[in-house]
């Protein structure tokens, strides 16, 4: 049985479904008053919370492709055409800048009026970019798109993928040579394979997969759930293990509590679009520890804290607005799947956390976060980042799951 909001509060459900229209209308306006470059093309890289534009920022094409995405994926609930022109826009930008015609690929990010600027191969920035031209596809029948599409996926499996201990390696040089900084930021441990990376490779091909039911692809993402079941859940905990060697020797103890709940959700869903029954059972009783173990982040005013060193007993006492809009969804599945009512009362507390604490109301959008004693972070608005992407998705999967 899926649990729905009828056995809460039928009265409460019209309520919060508007409040969630309301927020994905306003987080696209948003991005569509501040974000795009009118003198230069495309988009600013980047806009603080004042919403002004650093005119000279680089241009990722993680933002670029999450903006497609966002857009594309609103529009077909929205029906604003101001929503498809921004989805075009960003279409657009991509094809013409950030596709890599000799070596296959994306760039990594662009000079502001698009020339190269990091030309590596990051699969992260593969896997963002395939996902958003699947949704563009969806919405508009565009067939580039898809062709685009399966041409990433055809570079990511040619190039990435370890035929011999498998999984994928995490980046590359423009001509898909290996390099010796394989990170996507400072922050990220410097290893070969990732969790995140695989998950959002895994989120790619299944959003590919719904568009273009390919059965090598199905293949693909088949053996991703099993890489996810194998190495990255952890099994006793059930929080996920983030960075691997190649021989799949766990490089790190960290614990990120906002991918903990966004992988709870997230994987089951993958199973569920190639509707592999056998994987889709795996995955649902997977959702639930693993729920539990992101769960053990959240504080009592209903945020979710950032992430957990075990080795100093460390915990990293800031909110970033993105795992607060994974755990909305998160915490939601958790209570269709089990009908436990302290899920629901989960979402509905991060869902006070943001209203309170991250929204912005004054100026618009979502802020970074907030530290412990409740300041703003000054980190950005909009940018190489901090997307329409986590807050917009959320927005969706929430309106979609209450309908249903």
């Amino acid at each position: 049985m899926t649990y729905t909001m009828e056995h809460i509060n039928p009265g409460a459900r019209n309520y919060f479904l508007q409040e969630l229209r309301s927020e994905l209308e306003a987080i696209l306006n948003y991005w569509i008053k501040y974000v795009p470059d009118n003198q230069q093309g495309g988009f600013y890289g980047k806009v603080d919370n004042d919403n002004i534009p650093d005119k000279t920022a680089a241009v990722g094409s993680v933002m670029c492709s999450r903006i497609l995405w966002a857009f594309s994926a609103g529009t077909a609930i929205t029906g604003n055409p101001a929503h498809q022109e921004m989805a075009d826009r960003a279409y657009a930008y991509i094809n013409d800048f950030f596709i890599d015609r000799q070596y296959g690929g994306v760039y990594w990010s662009l000079k502001p009026g698009g020339e190269a600027l990091d030309t590596k191969k990051q699969l992260y920035g593969q896997a963002f970019c395939i996902y958003g031209l699947s949704a563009y596809y969806q919405l508009t029948g565009h067939e580039a798109a898809l062709q685009t599409a399966i041409e990433l996926y055809r570079c990511i499996e040619q190039y990435g993928f370890d035929n011999e201990k498998n999984g994928y390696i995490e980046a590359f040089a423009r001509d898909w040579s290996a390099i010796g900084d394989l990170r996507l930021s400072a922050k990220d441990n410097n290893e070969r394979k990732t969790m995140n990376t695989h998950l959002h490779v895994i989120e790619a091909y299944a959003s590919l997969y719904s568009v273009w039911p390919d059965p090598s692809l199905k293949e693909r993402i088949t053996n991703l759930l099993g890489l996810f079941e194998q190495y990255f859940v952890d099994h006793f905990h059930y929080h996920l293990r983030l960075f691997f060697d190649d021989d799949w020797h766990s490089k790190s103890a960290r614990r990120s509590f906002g991918h903990d709940i966004e992988a709870a959700w997230l994987l089951q869903q993958c199973a569920e679009i190639i509707e592999d029954k056998a994987l889709t059972e795996l995955f649902r009783k997977l959702a639930i520890p693993i729920t539990n173990a992101a769960a053990e982040g959240q504080d009592k005013d209903g945020g979710l804290w950032y992430e957990f060193e075990p080795a100093e007993n460390k915990l990293i006492r800031e909110k970033h607005s993105w795992p607060q809009a994974e755990a909305l969804v998160g915490f939601y599945n958790a209570w269709q799947l089990t009908g436990e009512k302290k899920y629901y009362q989960h979402c509905l507390d991060t869902w006070a956390f943001i209203r309170q604490y991250i929204r912005d109301h004054e100026k618009g959008e979502w802020f970074w976060g907030i530290y412990e004693d409740y300041s703003i972070m000054n980190e950005d608005k909009a940018g190489f980042w901090k997307c329409p992407y986590h807050n917009s998705r959320a927005m969706l999967e929430l309106m979609k799951r209450i309908n249903e």
